[in-house]
């Protein structure tokens, strides 16, 4: 006997009756379709919304706070900046181009959705080892399609992190952040409202490429029978995106939309169901308006469809006429394929025949609501009891090591295809520890930093999301901007194993803990759970897009590639803590990174790290935060960026590479003395060689080489 169709499409009996109790009735094909894409995981959050509201989300300055597409907060003087953060997982492990493409061009929808110009993209991306060739070819085919959609629509890709590891082998994390800049006039809503007005799907035919795309494929654990699933994956055209991005611009300038949503995951579903419910309206559909690449579709893949470059906007029937001009003079179709009702009922008609009717607010409203068994799973007591124990008086031979550990290598191959100097905004490009932009015709920037550290969260969930926010909010501080405001990307594996679940919740609450220290709203993100093959979960991997606000920006702001010959070099922070190797980069490379429990952040030098950098990025020539790799490293990526050798003081060798939150590495003239109260000189830059006394050196050349190598001689 075959399965049930319901099961068919990864809903539950429970969820099933679920539906059958809203309707009083049993669901019409296309009804089901509707609630499976919109009750997933995915869509839906039910396994993490009972969570989410511990993030604090409000501040004078956050406009817009999670529920919307993107957050948006006040920059001053009538800016705002709207941004936010999502993942395309699974598609990317499926077909690596067009899932990573994509996941591109829905994140800028999410964007000039809310009426902001999309002025940035970041790529926080993972993998497993590239000595495998399947890994080679995810690796490149993810940072081909990041490139291959960013450049041709026209906006910078500036940043972001990559990290290797055996976990992510058949899981590999594809997460991307996108920035966007308004006005205060030009915000726009998703929300449907006036009875009569006209919904108009604006942009792409709909097409069965993308027909439970991101829904369905990030809403269950994953097999190797997943590259069947290679249809779902949704195609991207580039310049489809870039002439709507276009056209959407204008009808925001003119005020021709009531309101507007881009169509992501579950399509035509969640565009028309949430556009009404967020506005309490119903919603006339008619998909034999909606113009689709081929005559056979049925109702439930057209409504499921996730074909990319579409938005659906919320007109009056006044404006339709010059809305759909509009439309052609940008060479993008449009039809009108409903209209706005008093409600609540969300009806769909195809040829003639009501294929649905239904709540419009059932759709996201009663979406089922679990709260998963927690509990702290077996690895952590004995990961917890053991000593992290390596071998680091070699310490040239060491800092070599990690050099040559693509996570930490030079990643000129990965942002080098892309274009990071469109709109020539670009302060402080890719390769430093935050990004830096303009905002023309003023004297404001803003910084960006994205941070993840799943190793680390796996040892100790509560304490490594915490240091994450931390971290961030240091790498924007450095190029002088205050933290502003965050989204999160919360990458986890099965949430319905106890232990995942405790990884989750223990996460969202070090993060949480984090920015109520800092004073920083969470304004919007997204869970991917799932992350699961054949039985085996990734990393606990939360990622972090921090947005910084300069203002005044620095006149010239800190780089890595300003330390001189004479200059001193300055270690701000607590430098007197214990060991902290448990889930770092050495333990990694070395042959021991599951086991130790790293060290919990300190709030209180949390925010003196933030306030030191945030005065000294307006005066010193050279600020760099101290994270993967430790000091060794740190110190080894100002002298190959600046061509100069560094005469190091003598200290612990396994003290060069601690991984202590909370640090800096200052430059100063020599003349200029200590930078700060709690700085420390640990060394002077001169010669040609990272000397550490009695430990030995490395040239810089030979350093440099190494560092430049670390992933090309990997896919040669």
């Amino acid at each position: 006997m075959s399965e049930p169709i319901h099961r068919q499409l990864g809903m539950t009996d429970g969820e099933y009756d679920a539906v059958v109790g809203i309707l009083e009735r049993e669901p019409r094909p296309a009804e089901l379709a509707m609630y499976s894409v919109m009750w997933s995981e995915h869509c839906s959050y039910k396994s993490s919304r009972a969570w989410l509201g511990r993030f604090p989300t409000e501040a004078p300055w956050v406009v817009v706070g999670p529920g919307e597409n993107a957050g948006v907060v006040d920059l001053g003087d009538g800016w705002l900046a709207a941004f936010r953060i999502e993942s395309h997982n699974h598609p990317s492990f499926v077909e690596p181009y067009q899932g990573a493409a994509t996941g591109v061009g829905g994140i800028l929808r999410d964007i000039f959705t809310m009426g902001a110009r999309p002025i940035a993209v970041w790529d926080p991306i993972r993998f497993g080892s590239l000595d495998d060739p399947k890994n080679r070819y995810l690796f490149s085919g993810v940072v081909s399609g990041i490139a291959g959609y960013g450049n041709a629509v026209g906006v910078p890709t500036l940043g972001g992190e990559v990290e290797f590891d055996d976990v992510y082998a058949k899981n590999p994390l594809v997460n991307v952040m996108a920035l966007g800049l308004l006005r205060r006039e030009q915000l726009v809503l998703s929300a449907a409202s006036g009875v009569g007005n006209i919904a108009v799907l604006l942009g792409a035919a709909t097409g069965r490429d993308g027909i439970g795309g991101a829904s369905i494929l990030a809403s269950a654990s994953f097999d190797e029978a997943s590259a069947e699933k290679r249809p779902s994956v949704q195609v991207g055209d580039p310049f489809e995106e870039k002439k709507l991005i276009e056209a959407c611009l204008e009808l925001y300038d003119r005020g021709l939309v009531v309101g507007i949503q881009d169509l992501g995951a579950a399509g035509i579903s969640c565009a028309t169901s949430e556009s009404a419910a967020n506005g309490g309206m119903g919603m006339d559909v008619d998909l034999d308006r909606v113009h689709v690449r081929e005559a056979d579709m049925t109702p439930g893949e057209i409504l499921m469809s996730e074909s990319q470059e579409r938005m659906l906007a919320i007109v009056t029937p006044e404006d339709l006429d010059v809305v759909l001009a509009l439309a052609a003079k940008w060479e993008i179709d449009a039809s009108a394929i409903g209209t706005v009702t008093a409600g609540p009922q969300l009806k769909v008609m195809h040829r003639g025949e009501l294929v649905a009717e239904l709540p419009a607010a059932s759709l996201s409203d009663d979406a089922p609501l679990y709260h998963r068994p927690v509990a702290v799973p077996e690895y952590i007591e004995t990961a917890w009891a053991t000593e992290v124990e390596l071998d680091l008086r070699d310490v040239p031979n060491v800092l070599l090591q990690l050099l040559d550990d693509p996570a930490i290598g030079d990643a000129s191959w990965i942002y080098e295809q892309y274009d990071h100097q469109l709109f020539l905004n670009t302060v402080i490009g890719p390769g430093h520890d935050g990004s830096l932009l303009r905002i023309k015709g003023t004297d404001k920037g803003l910084a960006v930093s994205t941070d993840g550290n799943g190793r680390r969260c796996y040892l100790e969930p509560r304490a490594g999301s915490a240091r994450l926010v931390y971290e961030a909010a240091l790498n924007v501080a450095v190029t002088g901007a205050k933290p502003l405001a965050m989204v999160d990307n919360l990458n986890f594996g099965n949430p319905e194993k106890p232990g995942v679940m405790w990884q989750f919740t223990e996460s969202v609450e070090g993060m949480s803990e984090a920015c109520e220290a800092l004073g920083i709203p969470v304004v919007g993100g997204n869970v991917s759970f799932y992350n699961e093959t054949d039985g085996v979960d990734i990393f606990p991997t939360p990622v972090v897009g921090l947005l910084g606000l300069a203002d005044p920006m620095p006149q010239s702001p800190p780089r890595l590639d300003r330390a001189e010959d004479g200059m001193d070099l300055w270690l701000v922070g607590d430098d007197e803590r214990d060991g902290d190797l448990a889930g770092s980069a050495v333990a990694r490379v070395l042959g021991a990174p599951h086991v130790g429990r790293p060290a919990s952040p300190d709030p209180a030098a949390a925010r003196s790290a933030v306030e030191t950098a945030l005065a000294l990025a307006h005066v010193a020539p050279v600020l760099h935060d101290v994270g993967r790799g430790g000091l060794a490293v740190a110190v080894a990526e100002i002298c190959i960026r600046s061509g100069v050798g560094c005469d190091l003081m003598e200290r612990e060798a396994s003290s060069w590479f601690e991984e202590s939150p909370h640090r800096l590495l200052v430059a100063t003239a020599k003349e200029d003395g200590p930078p700060a109260a709690s700085a420390k000189r640990i060394g002077t830059f001169t010669g040609t060689n990272i000397d550490f006394g009695t430990h030995g050196s490395v040239s810089v050349a030979d350093a440099a080489s190494t560092w430049r190598q670390a992933i090309p001689r990997r896919l040669h």
